[in-house]
């Protein structure tokens, strides 16, 4: 059985310097920066721009992951007890599988969306308290003709706001995965969930 295939259509991209200090107090800021980038990068690139799977996906890795902190949706997405119980080294294979999992699905849906004049709207975000350090950005997709609404959780860290979680059609991606996780860690637990995502990932790639 595949793992449910989640959609993130909209994230992406590390801003400028001056930029990414803004992005400390406006993650609202970071999304959009993240969104705009990752497209702008892509139709820039002659062999991404021509739907080429493999040197979007290069992209994904270069412009989105860094804007993210997969390891925190990895343990959430685990579990508390499971998360736990794993040693560092199952900790690590469990992040580079998801991690890779995410990229290729959002590479996947950039793919799917190229050549539809698909727009990126962003709702106005009332200003943050300071000492605020998780927030919800509000965004937009339209894409043929339909609008779809996607909120981003992101939270704040050493290294400026980091997304998280993603809300697509009613339904958060932690608890997607954290529904199907569960039934692969009863069935074969940490290391039979590290196989069940590196084999989707292979027969993926």
């Amino acid at each position: 059985m595949k793992p449910y295939v989640w959609i993130p259509v909209a994230l992406v991209v590390a801003a400028p310097h001056v930029q990414a200090q803004q992005n400390e107090s406006r993650p609202d800021r970071m999304v959009r920066a993240t969104i705009d980038g990752v497209m702008a990068a892509i139709d820039n690139d002659p062999v991404a721009a021509k739907g080429d799977a493999d040197r979007i996906y290069q992209i994904v890795q270069q412009k989105f992951l860094p804007n993210t902190d997969f390891m925190l949706t990895t343990q959430y997405a685990v579990g508390k007890e499971a998360w736990a119980k794993a040693t560092q080294a199952q900790r690590d294979a469990l992040f580079k599988q998801f991690q890779t999992l995410l990229a290729r699905t959002y590479a996947t849906q950039l793919m799917q969306i190229r050549g539809q004049q698909t727009q990126f709207k962003y709702p106005p975000m009332a200003a943050l308290p300071s000492s605020a350090t998780d927030a919800v950005v509000r965004t937009q997709v339209v894409s043929g003709g339909d609008t779809m609404p996607i909120d981003y959780r992101v939270h704040k860290t050493d290294a400026g706001w980091k997304i998280y979680d993603i809300n697509m059609m009613g339904a958060w991606m932690i608890v997607v995965y954290r529904q199907q996780f569960g039934g692969q860690l009863a069935k074969g637990g940490i290391d039979g969930l590290i196989k069940y995502l590196a084999a989707h990932n292979e027969a993926n790639a």
